[in-house]
């Protein structure tokens, strides 16, 4: 391959390299581009990506226009995971493609939207995000006139569905979350050669801290603005405690934005520093993690976090409504898949009701929450409300 103009320069031996890339549709390079910034620019080009600007991350869209969306999440866990990666002198455009993609499969209505239809496909093996952005980044997006997908290289795809680890042992056995490695992902490597057992790269392990670092952050952030927490809640976890107290002791008397935004900057950049001086890059043992310590902190904030704001009463009956709105939208188009849009439709005679579902299923997983509460109120004559 001839040289590329943007190639990125100091790179460690170890990290990703995009002049050794490939892709299951071979294409002519880019000049002016590597293969890893294509990935990326295919992802942000994306319509998948277009619609996490309407998708929930833990508050519905309408609540307000300064909670995160899945969008702005992807861009922050994008911003996180380049600094980690440019102190490690990895390369910083794979794990940027990675870190915008590693939410394209989520449904509307966040975790609670991927409970309904896990529920509605329960007979035909479930639903799996991870293994929903695999489908939509090698099918469901049909943009380009030689495939179907993005045609993105071996290593974003890989690093897209590991990220949280190897899904197959040596032996070819499923070692994932669940019970059997999901329908999406056998239907891709049945016809592809996905490495779903070897090791995972770096940058992939730094996008998927990332995530954490990122969704820890920021859902403090959200849940004192809608109220459910406050920053004497924070000052009882071991993390923001010192924090809090260092802002203060700094600025007295600072305005409650300010401190909470002042905080917050230093649990990312805790966060960060810690991962930076754990990493461990050898021959012989490579892994990207928290620290013992930060392990400990971090789990204590995730048990906060989940009992305060995602268990919240008032997220849960939200939640629970928008899980009775999406099965019955499942319900109603595979019962008269005619409803869908004339691109979503099959046109064979006798289709089989799996891959019926599977449609209606990879339709509905699509929509923002906009659109599913539009469609819900156009289907059955009724305003969705949560209240």
């Amino acid at each position: 391959m001839t040289e590329n103009i943007s190639t990125p320069i100091n790179l460690a031996a170890y990290s990703a390299r995009a002049d050794r890339a490939t892709r299951f549709h071979e294409e002519e390079e880019s000049i002016t581009r590597t293969a890893f910034q294509r990935d990326r620019d295919r992802i942000i080009h994306s319509a998948a990506f277009r619609r996490l600007q309407y998708k929930t991350q833990v508050f519905i869209y309408h609540e307000g226009d300064h909670f995160r969306t899945r969008l702005t999440h992807s861009l922050e866990v994008a911003q996180v995971a380049k600094s980690i990666a440019r102190a490690l002198h990895l390369n910083e455009d794979l794990v940027e493609a990675l870190s915008l993609a590693h939410d394209l499969g989520h449904t509307p209505f966040g975790h609670a939207g991927e409970v309904a239809l896990d529920h509605c496909m329960s007979e035909f093996g479930g639903f799996d995000h991870n293994a929903q952005s695999l489908k939509i980044v090698t099918g469901l997006e049909k943009r380009y006139a030689e495939f179907d997908g993005l045609n993105l290289t071996k290593d974003t795809l890989e690093g897209l569905v590991k990220h949280n680890g190897p899904l197959l042992d040596v032996n070819g056995n499923y070692i994932g979350a669940g019970d059997r490695l999901p329908h999406a992902l056998t239907e891709f490597i049945s016809q592809y050669d996905l490495d779903l057992a070897g090791p995972v790269s770096l940058e992939a392990q730094v996008a998927n801290l990332s995530d954490d670092i990122a969704y820890n952050a920021h859902d403090i952030d959200d849940g004192l603005r809608a109220n459910l927490i406050t920053l004497d809640d924070l000052r009882g976890l071991e993390l923001t405690a010192g924090l809090i107290k260092a802002v203060e002791d700094k600025y007295p008397g600072l305005e409650r934005p300010r401190l909470i935004h002042e905080t917050l900057r230093r649990v990312i950049t805790t966060m960060i520093y810690d991962v930076l001086a754990q990493a461990q890059i050898n021959d012989d043992n490579t892994i990207i993690c928290f620290s013992p310590d930060m392990q400990r902190q971090e789990r204590e904030l995730k048990q906060f976090l989940n009992a305060h704001i995602y268990r919240h009463e008032l997220v849960l009956m939200k939640m629970s409504r928008a899980k009775k709105w999406l099965g019955d939208l499942f319900d109603y188009y595979l019962e008269k898949p005619t409803a869908l849009p004339e691109d979503w439709q099959i046109s064979a005679e006798n289709i089989q009701k799996e891959k019926m579902a599977r449609q209606v299923c990879d339709f509905i997983a699509g929509m923002t929450d906009r659109f599913a509460m539009d469609e819900y109120r156009r289907i059955f004559d009724l305003t969705p409300i949560f209240r």
